[in-house]
């Protein structure tokens, strides 16, 4: 198995977007009438063994369980560190290379492996499960923009 960037993120105050590498500007092609998408990229900070091997973390959320494993968390150390983060699309410039991005939850610099189109008929749940203790959580990544989430975490 061979994973490997398409591009990198580009987060600097006003300028959000996501360049891709040359040989992968045609990809592009068709993703501006897409409002959303999906980036999984690379959380290189916790690329070591340590993070890595960590399967359990110990109460990472104030109102949740003592202990969750990696798999239910969005946690950055897991076994493999990919990320994956919904975004609204500003612009797409398939003759730069460039996804214009309003936001995203990751460091300039940040390898990108893959985009994805959000397309509701794939993606959106209506009446999602989740546990108690996160039933509190917005239902909507519009909604999660004002939410509170720092007084969710204890990390």
């Amino acid at each position: 198995m061979k994973i490997f960037s398409i591009g990198k993120i580009v987060n600097k105050k006003e300028n959000v977007k996501l360049v891709l590498k040359e040989e992968y500007k045609d990809g592009l092609l068709g993703l501006d009438g897409f409002g959303h998408a999906l980036i999984l990229w690379w959380m290189d900070g916790t690329d070591n063994e340590s993070s890595r091997n960590t399967l359990v973390e110990n109460k990472p959320y104030k109102k949740g369980p003592e202990r969750v494993g990696v798999f239910a968390l969005r946690s950055p150390e897991r076994p493999n560190p990919i990320a994956v983060s919904s975004v609204d699309i500003a612009y797409v410039d398939i003759e730069k290379g460039e996804i214009g991005l309003y936001y995203i939850d990751a460091f300039d610099g940040t390898d990108v492996v893959d985009i994805k189109p959000y397309t509701p008929s794939i993606d959106r749940i209506e009446h999602p499960s989740v546990p108690s203790w996160s039933s509190h959580w917005p239902l909507s990544f519009e909604k999660s923009s004002v939410f509170d989430w720092e007084s969710e975490f204890n990390f």
